[in-house]
């Protein structure tokens, strides 16, 4: 078997065994700065890296029927940020092209499956976190707002948790309260 002139010491067929036994963690830095930006806003009832659902979405917010990629900008294919790999090209070309077909589809099965799909980009969080907290809130609000009904309702007759109903009502008095949020 003939090896193209790579760094790489081990057969393709290993190396392909062995890139395919490595399981994602997750992107730690960015969801932490999620996170903890969430928590201190008050925004809370989202599960982290759902397996449940296609694509494992960072967030997710069942009550509002919302989930949240935190998605790098060198694997997902940023168009402000990415730059392509100068070497083994035509591997790294196909791979990215997956890597944003996958993202695609998955968005179409969740909103297929009524979620609401938001997803961004790694520099979006690096620069502003603090204003993604903020739309990922401003979605909330009107996804929760929407599934709740207006009228007063015994709690028996909610669709959504108890829980769910005093963040509504929480995050209606604060945008009341507040003249202007940041989008």
């Amino acid at each position: 078997m003939q090896h193209s002139i790579l760094m790489d010491w081990l057969a393709p067929e290993q190396r392909a065994r062995n890139m395919a036994a490595i399981r994602s963690r997750g992107n730690r830095s960015t969801e932490k700065a999620i996170r903890f930006r969430m928590i201190r806003a008050g925004v809370s009832g989202w599960k982290l890296c759902a397996s449940d659902l296609p694509g494992k979405p960072d967030f997710v917010f069942e009550d509002a029927r919302l989930v949240v990629f935190l998605d790098g900008c060198y694997w997902h294919g940023c168009p402000n940020c990415y730059r392509a790999p100068t070497s083994n090209t035509g591997y790294w070309s196909q791979k990215f092209a997956r890597n944003k077909a996958r993202d695609r589809k998955v968005g179409r099965l969740l909103r297929a499956e009524g979620w609401r799909v938001v997803r961004f980009w790694e520099h979006e969080i690096e620069r502003n976190p603090a204003r993604l907290v903020e739309r990922i809130r401003k979605l909330l609000l009107s996804q929760l707002s929407t599934r709740l009904p207006m009228t007063a309702a015994p709690t028996s007759q909610l669709k959504t948790s108890r829980v769910a109903c005093r963040r509504i009502t929480s995050l209606k008095l604060e945008k009341a309260s507040s003249a202007t949020l940041l989008i």
